[in-house]
């Protein structure tokens, strides 16, 4: 495998192809019928980020065939589009005050003109999606529908000391694996590739985004800074994550209520104790491990791809995933 410079180079080098055709999209919306929409939108979509999911859906491209950027660059815009709206649907829900370092939308400018800028976000990912064959506008449309699914599916169970493993993975597929899933198929389908290669490229994204998420997760107890907000952020939002449905399934008797009053009223000055339980349970070990197990499965799809600086890429970037779990 080549250097990690190298793999660095080649991400960078696509997120920048994508940031100037973002960039381009957005002064030409703002120029035009639905100007004013897109001059708030603008504050988030031009806001930064790493572009996970655009440069999946460009090296994806890539790695099954497809050789012009211009040919995908409308599929990972619409994916890019569709994650924002989420986004800014989902700061509404939260109530949260920062969002890549910015001021949401909705403390900006309330929640009323948040709701619609999402909205044609929503309206704007399609409509690049629409330009391309009705099997991927099919993948964007069920993508699009379990997100909702698993965005009320998560409302239902804010707090609920009784979410089940299976209540948890319904979430994550539907709000995060499955965008990057889909994401990935479809760019394989733009590429002409056969129903086998979209396939495997649609499971190795799945894999890859179960395991972002619940590394997301750990890292939210832990604390990172890198994450942009407070440790704890998600139990402060009576968010029921891996290692807390972990911990309370294994948990009984004293154990399990104090952890139960320790989850629901979380504060800074309990996280201590808090980690110490899921320490104790063995339930940040158990997530870590299930990490491993995705990004194993992710590699399992991809090497079955020929060697090429694309795949060792991509391989490179599964493998920082699992040194981020570590």
């Amino acid at each position: 495998m080549q250097s990690s410079d190298t793999h660095s180079t080649l991400l960078d080098e696509r997120r920048e192809k994508f940031e100037a055709a973002l960039e381009k999209h957005v002064a030409d919306a703002v120029a035009g019928p639905s100007g004013a929409v897109m001059e708030l939108a603008k504050h988030v979509l031009l806001a930064g980020g790493k572009r996970w999911r655009p440069v999946l859906v460009m090296l994806a491209y890539e790695l099954a065939g497809g050789e012009n950027d211009e040919d995908i660059m409308p599929l990972a815009l619409a994916f890019e589009l569709i994650h924002t709206a989420t986004l800014v649907h989902d700061d509404i829900n939260d109530n949260a005050k920062l969002r890549r370092g910015v001021v949401t939308l909705h403390e900006r400018f309330g929640s009323v003109k948040a709701v619609v800028v999402g909205d044609y976000l929503f309206v704007e990912g399609f409509a690049l999606g629409g330009r391309f064959s009705q099997r991927i506008v099919g993948l964007i449309a069920d993508c699009c529908a379990r997100i909702a699914t698993a965005e009320l599916k998560q409302l239902d169970h804010v707090g609920d000391l009784g979410t089940t493993p299976e209540d948890y993975y319904a979430i994550i597929e539907g709000k995060t694996a499955g965008p990057f899933a889909a994401g990935c198929e479809a760019a394989a389908v733009v590429a002409g590739a056969d129903e086998q290669t979209a396939a495997r490229l649609g499971s190795f994204g799945m894999e890859l985004g179960l395991a972002f998420q619940i590394v997301d997760d750990l890292l939210d107890l832990l604390g990172d800074e890198r994450m942009g907000k407070p440790r704890g952020a998600d139990v402060i939002e009576g968010k029921m994550t891996l290692p807390l449905i972990h911990a309370l399934t294994l948990s009984h008797g004293d154990s399990r209520r104090r952890l139960g009053e320790l989850i629901s009223g979380f504060n800074d000055g309990v996280w201590e104790e808090l980690i110490e339980l899921l320490e104790r349970s063995g339930s940040l070990d158990y997530a870590s491990v299930l990490v491993n197990n995705h990004l194993t499965r992710a590699l399992d799809s991809l090497l079955t791809f020929p060697e090429s600086e694309l795949r060792d890429t991509l391989e490179w970037l599964t493998r920082q995933v699992m040194e981020r779990n570590e």
